[in-house]
């Protein structure tokens, strides 16, 4: 498996050896809203989850530092959710990162899409030790640009989705596995859903006043007729 280098704030530059990726699903914690989704999904054709929440284990090497990825063709779309990883010196991280999804897959096997495209993640990192306490207080916010139009995506404080430990509690008993990265969740989308070529993350902590940022270019992979 590939190292991963990143910028953990405070201390400088460090070395995660990443081999499990996790993509927590349904992660919302007003289970109503969850179930009200799930309906709305399940009515356009796409399966319902086993168990909400739902944690989907996807290939390691999908995890990419990288500015650019390639897609294969114009279905699929980013989303900005917090990445949890882990370390053996530094405790849990935190991160900023895209579960890039193929919507037309997904749209009749959501493990499958998971696994369609690489899955970007920002390379500076917080110690979960240093937000955990006002974790709700976060604010996520993804921009889409789409044909040329930059425009707000998503938005939201983290108070609407699972906490980390609840979403650990669920996943391992409360820890991070040794050499995991996990999604941890993300918000609904402004407007419609789907295609752009370049996507913005940001995760805002108002406490400390700093941030995390990361963006990224879809390259959609034309099939030659």
């Amino acid at each position: 498996m590939p190292l991963h280098t990143f910028d953990l704030a405070g201390h400088g530059p460090v070395t995660l050896d990443i081999r499990h990726l996790v993509i927590a699903g349904w992660a919302g914690r007003d289970r109503a809203a969850v179930d009200h989704h799930i309906a709305e999904l399940a009515a356009i054709g796409v399966k319902p989850p086993s168990a909400v929440p739902t944690f989907y284990r996807v290939a390691a090497p999908l995890l990419d530092t990288a500015d650019r990825l390639q897609v294969p063709g114009r279905d699929s779309s980013g989303e900005v959710e917090c990445v949890l990883l882990a370390s053996e010196e530094h405790g849990v991280l935190v991160g900023i990162g895209s579960d890039h999804t193929d919507r037309k897959v997904e749209a009749y096997d959501v493990t499958v899409s998971k696994q369609m495209c690489a899955k970007p993640v920002g390379a500076a990192l917080w110690k979960l030790a240093e937000v955990e306490g006002h974790w709700d207080r976060l604010v996520s916010r993804c921009w889409r640009t789409r044909d040329g139009v930059r425009a707000l995506y998503q938005e939201g404080p983290l108070d609407r989705l699972l906490a980390p430990r609840d979403l650990l509690d669920r996943l391992n008993g409360g820890a991070l596995p040794a050499h995991t990265a996990m999604f941890c969740g993300t918000h609904a989308v402004i407007g419609e859903l789907g295609w752009g070529e370049a996507f913005e993350l940001e995760l805002h902590d108002p406490v400390l006043d700093r941030s995390l940022h990361h963006r990224y270019l879809a390259d959609a992979l034309e099939i030659a007729q």
